[in-house]
Order: C-alpha cells, then sequence, then structure tokens
C-alpha cells in the first residue's frame, strides 16, 4: 500500500491496496529554513584555507568541501528569502574570497593534469565512485558559492588581486562552451546508462563541466559590474589579452544554452532542458541577459557625463563631444616600446611550477590513500553527507518546484513512503500507484536495510 503523500503520523488509515489520501500541507518557508547558526557559519568560514593538489581527496579536505555545500545551501537561502546574506558578508569580513578563487583553480586543475593520469594507471579500478565524484563536484561548489556572492560589489573588490585569476578562469570556462557549441549541448541525465560506474562518472562529469562554464559566465557579468573599481591591468586583461567582448558575441551567436529537438525550442535551465512555449520564444533567456550585460560594462560606460544639460550650460563642450566621437572611431597610434609593468594572475602558473613533472606521482599517491577506502570508510561517509544534505534544504534551494509525476503539473505534495515521487492530487497518485507501487516498495524496503 502506498504511503501518504505528506506526513505519515497524521494519515489516516486508507482502505486496503489504495494510497493513503492525507496530505501535508504547503513546504515550509524560505524564511523558516536555517541550516547554520550564525556562529557555526562564522567557524566554517574563518576555517576555510588552501591545500596543495596533493592534498585533494584527503580527509580535511572532505570535511571543508561538506563546510562549502552547507555554506553554499546557506547563501542560496538567505539570497532567496531577502533576509539580508551574512555568508556573504563573513566571507569578506575574513578575507576567504582569494582563498575560495585558489581553491577553484586548484580542483580545475586537478580535473586536468591529475584526473586524466588517474585514470590511465593499471591498477585504478574503483569498485565505488563516490570519492571521486565529490572531487569533481567540489568545482561546481564553489563557483555555485561565487556566483551566489559575487551579486555584491564589495565581494568583487575583497578578491583583490585574485580577481585577475578568476576572470582568466571564466575565459577558458568560456572559451570550451564556445568551442562545444558545434557539438551539441550537453548529455540529458537519462543517457547515463552505462555498463561500468566510471563511464557513467565520466558522463555525469561532462554535464557538470557544462553548468560550471554557465555559473562562470555569471560570475564574469558580475565582475563586469564592477567595471569602474577594477585595476587597469584587469580592464587590459578582459579588454586586450582576452578579448572578451569578441567572446561574448560568439556566446550571443551560438548561444549553447539553447538548441532545437524535434522542432521545438529548448533552453537549459535548473540543470536540464526545458522545452519553450511558443508563446515565450521571444522572450530572452537569462542566459542571453547575462550576455548582454556583461557587453554593456564592457564596452559602454554607465555613466554620461556630456548630458545635454550640461552642453546647454556650456555650449563650448560641443566640440569637445565631437572630437570624443571621432576620437572613438579613429584608429589607435602603435604603442611605445617602452617599459610597461603590468599584473599578472599568478595562481595557476604557481601550481604548474610547484608541481610541474608529479602529476603521476600524486595520481598514486591518491590511489592508495584516498580513492580506495573500505565499505567502513564509505558507509560512513555517505552518513556525513546525508546530514549534510537537509531534505527540506534541498528542496528549498532546488531551482524550481517540483513536477507531478503523474500528469507534470507542479506538485507540492510527496509520497511519504518512498520520499521520491511527487504529486499534485489524491487522484493522480491514485492513477500513478499502478506503475509507482512496486518501486515504492522496493526503495522502502532499501533504506529500512540501510
Amino acid at each position: 500500500m502506498p504511503e501518504p503523500v505528506g506526513n505519515p503520523t497524521s494519515a489516516p488509515v486508507a482502505a486496503p491496496g489504495q494510497p493513503n489520501p492525507a496530505f501535508s500541507g504547503p513546504s515550509p518557508d524560505m524564511g523558516d529554513l536555517e541550516l547554520l547558526l550564525p556562529g557555526e557559519a562564522d567557524v566554517l568560514v574563518r576555517g576555510l584555507r588552501s591545500f596543495p593538489l596533493l592534498d585533494i581527496g584527503s580527509e580535511g579536505w572532505n570535511q571543508q568541501h561538506e563546510n562549502l555545500e552547507k555554506l553554499n545551501m546557506q547563501a542560496i537561502l538567505d539570497a532567496t528569502a531577502s533576509q539580508g546574506e551574512p555568508i556573504q558578508e563573513l566571507l569578506v569580513t575574513h578575507g576567504k574570497i582569494p582563498t575560495l578563487v585558489g581553491e577553484l583553480i586548484a580542483v580545475e586543475m586537478w580535473k586536468q593534469k591529475v584526473f586524466p593520469v588517474l585514470c590511465k594507471l593499471e591498477d585504478f579500478k574503483p569498485q565505488n565512485t563516490f570519492p571521486i565524484y565529490m572531487v569533481v563536484h567540489h568545482e561546481a561548489s564553489i563557483i555555485n558559492l561565487l556566483e551566489t556572492v559575487f551579486f555584491h560589489k564589495e565581494v568583487c573588490e575583497s578578491a583583490e588581486d585574485t580577481v585577475l585569476d578568476l576572470v582568466d578562469y571564466c575565459h577558458r570556462k568560456l572559451t570550451l562552451l564556445v568551442a562545444r557549441s558545434g557539438h551539441g549541448g550537453p548529455p540529458e541525465e537519462e543517457e547515463f546508462q552505462y555498463n561500468t560506474p566510471m563511464k557513467e562518472l565520466q558522463k555525469q562529469a561532462e554535464l557538470m563541466e557544462f553548468e560550471i562554464a554557465l555559473k562562470a559566465l555569471s560570475v564574469l557579468r558580475y565582475i563586469t559590474d564592477c567595471v569602474d573599481s577594477l585595476s587597469l591591468s584587469t580592464l587590459s586583461r578582459m579588454l586586450s589579452t582576452h578579448n572578451l567582448p569578441c567572446l561574448l558575441v560568439e556566446l550571443l551567436e551560438h548561444s549553447p544554452w539553447s538548441r532545437k529537438d524535434g522542432g521545438k525550442l529548448q533552453q537549459f535551465e535548473g540543470g536540464h532542458w526545458q522545452t519553450v512555449a511558443p508563446s515565450e520564444q521571444q522572450k530572452m533567456s537569462k542566459l542571453d541577459g547575462q550576455v548582454w550585460i556583461a557587453l554593456y560594462n564592457l564596452l559602454l560606460s554607465p555613466e554620461a557625463f556630456l548630458t545635454d544639460i550640461l552642453l546647454d550650460q556650456l555650449p563650448n563642450l560641443v566640440d569637445l563631444q565631437g572630437f570624443l566621437a571621432q576620437l572613438a572611431l579613429a584608429e589607435p597610434q602603435p604603442p611605445k616600446k617602452d617599459l610597461v609593468f603590468e599584473q599578472i594572475p599568478e595562481i595557476w602558473e604557481r601550481l604548474e611550477r610547484e608541481n610541474k613533472g608529479k602529476w603521476k606521482a600524486i595520481a598514486k599517491h591518491q590511489l592508495r590513500h584516498v580513492f580506495s577506502p573500505s565499505e567502513q570508510d564509505l558507509r560512513l561517509q555517505a552518513r556525513r553527507w546525508a546530514e549534510t544534505y537537509r531534505l527540506d534544504v534541498l528542496e528549498a534551494v532546488a531551482p524550481e518546484r517540483p513536477r507531478c509525476a503523474y500528469c507534470g503539473a507542479e506538485a507540492s505534495k510527496r509520497c511519504s513512503r518512498c520520499q521520491n515521487e511527487w504529486y499534485c492530487c489524491r487522484e493522480c497518485q491514485v492513477k500513478h500507484w499502478e506503475k509507482h507501487g512496486k518501486v515504492c516498495v522496493l526503495a522502502a524496503q532499501g533504506d529500512r536495510a540501510k
């Protein structure tokens, strides 16, 4: 018999073989949810530190990853509930934005330099890919946290010199996004039906890489919001070294977050492809909007100094306005060969220099000490993650409302036996029971066995 959608303790008894008719109330208000107390968040932020590549995946690194996940979810809750954003304030106060940028680039380098070597080792035959997935997922956790807090100008300013490294990181991600736009979008989750766990992990990593690039686009846009306070070196790197306006135009042209499937327009939002209704197709997507705003910030000053009112009071400035317009169209003079000092990003080059020639040694060390856990270690780690990912918080930070398993409408009721399927009403639950019943019982039995 399927359990009621909602709280089983308040459910009346149903007839044998029928779903229980009781439903729970609406989901908890975002403002009522609190994952971390203020004192706990302060301790977690103070404890953030950088790890060498050799220690990625270690016990201390895993503990920090769990802490980052908690901070990430709390930051999303704070931003969504509009109750102030203490996580952002704590990161700025304790000067931890540069630490996050350093960790972001470190795990990016691990994925590019160590992970491929690890997969080629002869004795690399993992029985469980969970520890590796945590490392791969770490980059997504950090960029998601940065996307949430970089909306505030003071966060960008607190990044200090590492904003150069973050600009380079975003450029790398967006370049890959443009390069893959001609080869279709990321795989669908339904396509993850492979014979080995490693092949499934590689496809999951591919989808994750696509979503990371979209987060990097948002972070880059927030950096351009601070163009008036960025250093000359940062502006030069964005406009001259990387020619970001040209890259952004290519993104607009290829629009890798949109595609046609069976003649229907789809857009990538909330972690999966969604079909756009014909009446909504003329509306600009959020990602297109991010690109346009970034272009505007980079190419046009948001402040207009030579206004019509000013020109009326000082007519002589009309000549200056005409000169500036002509100067904007003129060919620039070739640069002089004088000595010029320019600040450059250093995190990637420093990590590469420190670990050059050690990639295989790092991979072997991590295979022996990190990615070959005992069954007891895996159970302990799974229990810790279950405590980190509270169900009510996950529902609150989900990008969209769940859908009814039978009709597809927005749902607010859930099967309380298996906690997997959602329904909009009792009628849909009853109609879906013939299909869901066996899965529901097996899932509930599996949970009890754990």
